[in-house]
């Protein structure tokens, strides 16, 4: 073999060898760039997908509650627990009022739920912090966690659905509240509301 060959042979090698492993790195990082989005949306579902809360789809009647009983505000009006806390895992509860009245709750704050209240029928007043708002039938108003508030119906009839997230333990106050046999003194009172986590503010709003 002469050496012109042997140089050649060895020069056909190297770039022959140059060009694979340049071939070898492009394929590499095509695939690391096509395989990256598929990760990602792996990584985010994994983060963003709650636990499935085992319940099985459902429906609940026009004035009927979830479970069958019966919760009335004030022993009058029907306070219907419509999705439970038990159905998402603690993360949200689902109630539909129906007021034959023009009252509402006394002036509280929650310190840990979110509230939304959508008006069905008739005609309500909202306070909120120090603002006040007049909803009526398909308005929609939505009360952050740690401002006082209140409600009062200005119709004689009224339906609201309104949700709490997450759920707290409002479904076990409205349950409390509804066995008591009499109206509790003040300081019992604010013992209920902070053993569910809220606090009483004020009282309730007349007309």
């Amino acid at each position: 073999m002469s050496i012109f060959y042997h140089c050649a042979f060895i020069s056909s090698l190297h770039i022959y060898t140059t060009k694979n492993k340049c071939m070898q790195r492009k394929q590499f990082i095509l695939s690391s760039l096509l395989a990256a989005p598929a990760l990602a949306m792996g990584n985010i579902s994994k983060i963003n997908t709650p636990p499935f809360s085992g319940t099985e789809p459902f429906i609940v009647g026009d004035g009927k509650s979830r479970f069958g009983d019966v919760v009335k505000f004030l022993g009058v009006h029907p306070n219907d627990l419509k999705i439970s806390s038990k159905d998402t895992g603690g993360q949200l509860s689902v109630f539909e009022y129906t007021g034959f009245g023009k009252v509402g709750p006394m002036l509280h704050i929650h310190f840990e739920q979110d509230e939304i209240f959508m008006v069905t029928e008739g005609e309500y007043r909202f306070v909120v912090g120090k603002e006040s708002h007049e909803l009526k039938t398909g308005q929609t108003i939505f009360l952050p966690r740690g401002i006082p508030h209140t409600w009062i119906q200005l119709t004689d009839k009224g339906k609201m659905i309104y949700m709490l997230q997450p759920a707290g333990k409002m479904e076990e106050f409205f349950i409390y509240m509804n066995s008591l046999k009499e109206r509790p003194s003040p300081e019992e009172m604010d013992r209920i509301h902070a053993a569910h986590q809220m606090k009483v503010m004020g009282p309730p709003l007349t007309l």
